[in-house]
């Protein structure tokens, strides 16, 4: 069999993933499973002891060779500490997309082609298509909106889309659990994983602090006019327009505005002050053509589970894109993501860099 016709399956041991290797294998592909490890300070954490078991079982249920790949290394400084100098930074980082971007179809494919394998296979729910006038590959969403995964997927590049198969793309996640059940597999009704994994609790500060070492003290809390209303219990553990936890009574419900670490203030306010049009973003990756060279009308979402909403884009100086949504939207924070489609097609993803003043 030629090597055009061999695929690494990645297994999670879920549900999704056994699903994928089952079709890529009816499909007529050889393949080989494997499981990447990567952080193992966190029960459920992806590649943890249960995960790597699960798709084991599956493999062998499938009659294909598996393998456990270590990458806590690189996880660790490609991810993980980007991670930490982000939320240290003040800005509220896409960990998961930076996963996608540099381990799951970075280093995992990279290992797959030393291998001797053409395509690497994921769960993910997108789509790929070719664009027969410019030869590009085009990454689109999912047929079941309600799972559509094409948000984490925005920072893959041409070569890895040349080199990548989603068979789950064209099924809703009812379909994947049915086939499931139908083959026996154990994981049929295995829970979905976590967005940040090795956060499962979602107490960033606690998580920051085991990993650094470093203590976030208290300070104070500031209103719009910049007066001490309150204190806070660690301006690294609070996100941009969160309202509870704040622990001060204004006669009105306030928000997290913003966050000034080297000044280790928490600024807070009215709904409304959360409320922008436009900002910068930078790092960016296009799918239809290399570089934004002229103003787009787009849909842009600016955290995975938002609908996206129109908005016009511009180039701008050193790479920087210009995103300027038609109606003023809520919380945009900086390192967060941002996604530009037209229709199903992904534009390009970026990393939002600053709000603008309306």
């Amino acid at each position: 069999m030629d090597k055009k016709d061999r695929a690494f399956i990645a297994m999670s041991g879920g549900v999704d993933s056994s699903v994928a290797a089952l079709l890529t294998l009816e499909q007529g592909w050889a393949a080989v499973g494997g499981t990447l490890r990567l952080y193992e300070g966190t029960p459920g954490a992806c590649g943890s002891a249960r995960d790597v078991e699960d798709a084991r079982a599956v493999a062998q249920r499938l009659g294909i060779g598996f393998q456990v790949i270590d990458a806590t290394g690189p996880f660790r400084r490609q991810v993980l500490e980007k991670f930490v100098r982000a939320y240290a930074a003040g800005d509220t980082p896409s960990p998961c997309i930076d996963c996608n971007r540099y381990m799951k179809f970075g280093l995992l494919l990279e290992r797959a082609l030393d291998m001797g394998c053409s395509h690497i296979v994921t769960g993910h729910y997108a789509q790929i298509r070719r664009d027969e006038a410019t030869g590009r590959y085009l990454l689109c969403k999912a047929s079941d909106l309600a799972k559509d995964q094409s948000y984490f997927l925005c920072m893959l590049t041409q070569e890895q889309l040349a080199h990548v198969l989603f068979p789950l793309g064209g099924l809703t996640k009812a379909q994947v659990r049915s086939i499931a059940q139908e083959r026996g597999f154990l994981n049929a009704r295995k829970r979905d994983s976590q967005d940040i994994c090795f956060v499962p609790d979602g107490n960033y500060k606690a998580f920051l602090e085991r990993c650094t070492g470093n203590t976030y003290p208290a300070g104070d809390l500031l209103d719009l006019s910049g007066q001490v209303v309150g204190r806070h219990s660690g301006a690294i553990g609070y996100t941009q327009g969160q309202r509870k936890g704040l622990g001060v009574a204004l006669g009105k419900p306030v928000y997290v505005c913003r966050k000034d670490m080297a000044r280790n203030t928490v600024t807070v306010g009215p709904n409304e002050a959360l409320f922008h049009r436009s900002f910068l973003a930078d790092d960016w990756n296009f799918f239809p053509f290399p570089a934004l060279t002229r103003p787009m009308e787009v849909h842009a979402r600016i955290r995975s589970r938002m609908t996206e909403q129109p908005a016009t884009v511009y180039p701008a100086a050193d790479g920087m894109v210009r995103v300027v949504f038609h109606q003023p939207q809520r919380a945009i924070a900086p390192g967060q993501a941002v996604v530009l489609y037209q229709a199903d097609v992904v534009i390009g993803g970026g990393r939002i860099r600053e709000v603008l003043e309306d």
